[in-house]
């Protein structure tokens, strides 16, 4: 009786012009705010912040109406529920957003401070490719997170940092089974190896890696799905290398494959970071 007598007030309460207008008034409210999260959201830059501060005001003033018994809380109650879906239909975005921080600049390739003539790309691209072709032969897992010094402070802290030049000796010794880095992953910045041994984020995507794939793949392509980077990654169990960016990951890579994806890297992604 209690429960239809309280519905039965609620009902009656939309019968009341004021209740009217705030009822439009809040769904007016929720449409402007809805327009401009989803055009903050389209350039994937401030969007998903402002968004989280929309979502951060909402539930705030939905607290205050129910502690100071205000009836038209259920108006505030329903915009944060759809604010909530919108979370989670972005949470890559928001993912990307959280991780991502500005770090200090590293020398570019070819621009900067110091210019690195093609000669010494080609070395760093080799070095890389034996590297990775020995680890496959051996069967020793390994990640190689290849960046524009846009991985956050918080992964890089995670491992040990090096600094050093390339070599495939470096790498191998780095990834040999049963020494202390070689769960982790390698950060390369350019024609340097900023660090080693660092936990990076796993992918929340299982449902899109096969089942054969287990945690260093997840890791390997988890990073590229909160942070603009390539990983590429070496099984432990088949030696097969692959290749992560964007959320995306491509099994099977060979030298040829190799030798593109790190042109690619080193000629353009960081020539665009610079930019």
């Amino acid at each position: 009786m209690d429960l239809a007598k309280k519905i039965s007030e609620f009902g009656s309460k939309f019968q009341s012009p004021n209740t009217m207008v705030a009822m439009i008034v809040s769904i007016v409210v929720f449409a402007v705010l809805y327009y401009y999260m989803m055009k903050f959201l389209s350039d994937n830059k401030s969007g998903a912040l402002i968004m989280l501060f929309v979502f951060s005001m909402v539930i705030g003033a939905a607290i205050l109406t129910f502690v100071d018994n205000i009836n038209c809380a259920i108006y505030l109650i329903i915009p944060a529920m759809f604010l909530i879906a919108i979370m989670v239909l972005y949470s890559v975005e928001l993912k990307r957003i959280i991780w991502q921080r500005k770090m200090p600049k590293v020398t570019d390739m070819r621009h900067g401070e110091v210019s690195y003539d093609e000669e010494r790309v080609q070395a760093c691209i080799g070095e890389i490719i034996r590297a990775l072709q020995n680890m496959s032969k051996n069967d020793v897992g390994a990640i190689i997170v290849l960046s524009t010094g846009n991985v956050p402070g918080q992964i890089l802290d995670s491992g040990v940092r090096l600094d050093s030049d390339i070599s495939s000796e470096l790498i191998e010794s780095v990834f040999f089974p049963k020494t202390p880095l070689h769960d982790g992953a390698m950060i390369i910045n350019g024609t340097k190896i900023v660090a080693a041994g660092c936990f990076l984020p796993l992918s929340q995507n299982v449902d899109n890696i096969p089942k054969d794939l287990g945690t260093r793949h997840r890791a390997g392509l988890g990073v590229t799905e909160t942070i603009d980077v390539i990983s590429i990654i070496v099984s432990e169990e088949t030696g097969i290398i692959s290749v992560a960016r964007a959320g995306k990951i491509t099994r099977y890579a060979d030298s040829e494959t190799l030798k593109k994806t790190l042109a690619r890297y080193y000629w353009q992604e960081l020539d665009s970071a610079r930019k």
